[in-house]
């Protein structure tokens, strides 16, 4: 307000009368009171706003700190799959090695009824077996021998199905080449015989269990 207005004002006041007077100075309480509330009101409008954006930067740091976090766990997890299996395709090929030393002892049957020449052969490959089977064991690399079994299909591959009396069906009644796990993950599925339910008695005569009451 300008002085000259500001005396234009007071002589006013003064020339007023007392009601008048009394009216002016509430209206300006009023004027007063309503800048006090727009002020408030307009700071109250930038706290919301402030505590809106922290909010969202709070929100923000959370997703990038977890998206890290994340992706550091992805990181650790694939430095820990290359080293643990990244002897996998090597291993593969040594399980054939170890096979064919098996099928060869099962072909050379009992060696108590061979010649020197022909035991000391077969302990020489039972020992080789041995120590590639250690070498495995070292590695995280184990044999599966099913035999009795629930079949599972991801650890079994089924070849046939028989009659089997020892064992119930849907199990493993025999196993035609050993499985193998590299540290809990699948290496080769063993190959297997399934029971498809108890063999017929056939120890009966034909016709023993008609029923010749009638």
């Amino acid at each position: 307000m300008t002085e000259t207005a500001k005396n234009t004002t007071e002589e006013e006041m003064q020339n007023a009368s007392p009601a008048e007077q009394v009216a002016a100075e509430e209206a300006a309480q009023e004027d007063v009171a309503q800048d006090q509330a727009d002020a408030a009101g307009s700071a109250d409008d930038v706290i919301a706003a402030l505590q809106a954006e922290n909010a969202e930067l709070k929100d923000r740091l959370l997703r990038t700190a977890a998206e890290a976090e994340n992706i550091r766990r992805r990181a650790k997890k694939d430095v820990e799959d290359s080293a643990n299996y990244a002897i996998t395709k090597f291993a593969r090929d040594l399980l054939d090695v170890g096979d064919n030393l098996r099928r060869a002892l099962e072909a050379a049957g009992d060696g108590s009824q061979q010649n020197e020449a022909m035991k000391t052969l077969i302990e020489g490959v039972e020992m080789t077996e041995r120590t590639l089977l250690k070498s495995f064991e070292q590695n995280g690399i184990e044999k599966m021998e099913p035999l009795g079994e629930k079949l599972d299909p991801n650890k079994h591959q089924a070849v046939f199905e028989m009659p089997s009396a020892e064992h119930p069906e849907g199990h493993v009644a025999q196993v035609m080449q050993a499985g193998y796990v590299l540290k809990g993950r699948l290496l080769r599925p063993a190959m297997v015989g399934v029971a498809k339910g108890a063999a017929p008695d056939t120890s009966a005569e034909p016709g023993s269990n008609v029923d010749t009451s009638a």
